[in-house]
């Protein structure tokens, strides 16, 4: 049996990917807030088609990381009742992965992936890096490795833009506002508009 923690705020509906295909005796715990508190229609159908048991854990937040240590606090209840012989932090929050690590030393089973479908965070950063090769012109100054460490160090596609911004000044921004509009549509997991 395998128990999945959705850190939804993080993942978003990506993390659920995979969620219609769990057995019965998997289980998952979707961590939302107020932050993040909507699914799709899409993703409701696809909730409620799984066979696998499905709690919905709204958290409260006010603090930086309140659902991460939340998340994690439940955790470590689920291994000290032995709810499962594996465990998921379906995140993109490379911060999970101490605990893998923790409870690896310990015996227990705990692995970061970006989806529920066991999709890593490398496979996913391969895919994107892909998708940018395909949309973006390299220039002299403009690299698709710099482009996909902007988008992955940035949660707002804000602070995607000002990053671009700040990599590629100029009077009128123009080739900064250039990148970000040939970027925009592999933004929608991030906030803003």
């Amino acid at each position: 049996m395998s128990y999945y923690l959705v850190d939804f705020e993080n993942v978003k509906k990506d993390g659920l990917d995979g969620i219609h295909m769990l057995d019965e005796e998997d289980k998952v715990c979707i961590f939302y807030s107020k932050n993040a508190d909507s699914i799709t229609f899409d993703q409701h159908r696809r909730i409620i088609e799984s066979k696998a048991s499905i709690e919905f854990c709204k958290v409260e937040v006010g603090s930086k990381n309140a659902l991460d240590f939340q998340l994690a606090t439940q955790l470590g209840f689920l291994i000290a009742n032995r709810s499962a012989d594996q465990y998921y932090i379906v995140s993109r929050d490379k911060g999970f992965e101490i605990l893998g690590g923790y409870w690896k030393s310990r015996g227990v089973a705990v692995t970061l992936i970006a989806d529920i479908t066991g999709r890593s965070h490398d496979s996913e950063t391969q895919e994107l890096r892909e998708k940018l090769v395909g949309l973006i012109k390299e220039e002299e100054d403009v690299t698709v490795d710099v482009v996909l460490k902007i988008i992955q160090q940035y949660k707002t596609k804000q602070g995607i833009m000002n990053a671009l911004m700040k990599k590629y000044p100029s009077a009128d921004n123009k080739k900064s506002s250039k990148i970000y509009k040939t970027i925009k549509p592999l933004l929608s997991d991030k906030k803003g508009s």
